[in-house]
């Protein structure tokens, strides 16, 4: 068989037996047609065997993948980018060893360092002043203000909040579920502040739609009729975040995924346990949630000045 083929198998297999996402089964696509791509290119070929990829091919590959950007009239691919290339490229070898069909040894493909950037996050006093800039005169002041109370006192991620309806969120309890990344539910808890607010704007409301939250443009124009012709955007949701902040002169970025690093940043900083702001985040790694222990580090100067005996 070729490795064109087999690709195809690995996807379905994917889809299938594994339960993976759509958006991860494009981008394991995107990832390995381009390898294919590349490696037709450096065997001067079009059919490709499992039998041709050795580590000499893999050699070539990474060396290609780091240039391919300069290479095709653009931009090289970050680190991270070619770290998520060569996790599609394992995981199509592993399968391939399932399958008992010879070629490279998934163990030889080796990922990149990657440098985290350092976590941006919002102090709870900008937080508020952002809260502070909301006109909730009207619906759209409502929803605004609800929409952000609920990122950042649930820690959501903006295509969660997206996918939220009426009946998803039980304001009495102030905690519901979530389908987060791998199809993984996790409970969401929201302060009372969040769940007045909420409240707040869905009495606002005077239609049915299903949606929590809507746009209000008087130029959509769809012939959807499934009842989510309104439903906002992330996109939306984006603008909404980044016009208060703006507002409440706020200069370093920010984005809803910011309210979400502020989320777990203020729980850390009072002292909560980083396995529980990894359920809450829905991590599947601890490894992903101690990019926020940088907070911990004014705490240390704290108990630094209170206990270290000071020289005279």
């Amino acid at each position: 068989m070729y490795i064109s083929d087999l690709i195809e198998d690995f996807l379905e297999h994917l889809e299938i037996e594994s339960g993976r996402s759509k958006k991860t089964i494009e981008n394991y696509r995107l990832y390995l047609e381009r390898f294919l791509e590349i490696t037709q290119e450096i065997l001067n070929k079009d059919d490709i065997k499992p039998g041709d990829i050795n580590r000499e091919v893999l050699r070539k590959y990474r060396l290609k993948l780091n240039r391919y950007g300069s290479e095709n009239g653009g931009d090289d691919f970050k680190t991270i980018t070619q770290a998520y290339h060569l996790i599609a490229l394992r995981g199509f070898m592993k399968y391939l060893v399932k399958r008992e069909i010879k070629s490279l040894d998934p163990s030889l493909i080796e990922l990149p360092r990657v440098i985290r950037k350092q976590v941006s996050f919002l102090h709870f006093d900008e937080v508020e002043e952002m809260l502070n800039q909301i006109d909730t005169s009207n619906e759209s002041g409502l929803r605004d203000r609800a929409i952000i109370e609920l990122l950042y006192s649930g820690g959501l991620r903006v295509s969660e909040l997206v996918n939220l309806n009426r009946d998803s969120i039980n304001l009495e309890r102030r905690e519901f579920m979530v389908r987060g990344k791998g199809s993984k539910d996790r409970p969401i808890f929201i302060s009372e502040a969040c769940a007045d607010r909420v409240r707040d704007y869905l009495d606002a409301r005077t239609d049915s739609l299903p949606a929590l939250f809507l746009n209000n443009s008087k130029n959509l124009q769809t012939a959807d009729t499934s009842g989510n012709y309104r439903r906002m955007t992330a996109r939306s949701i984006e603008r909404i975040v980044e016009k208060y902040a703006r507002l409440a002169g706020i200069t370093k970025h920010v984005s809803p995924h910011t309210l979400r690093h502020s989320f777990a940043t203020d729980l850390l900083m009072n002292g909560a346990d980083l396995r529980a702001v990894q359920s809450m985040l829905g991590h599947a790694d601890i490894s992903t949630t101690q990019i926020y222990t940088h907070v911990t580090d004014a705490h240390l100067r704290e108990i630094h000045e209170k206990f270290h005996s000071e020289t005279h």
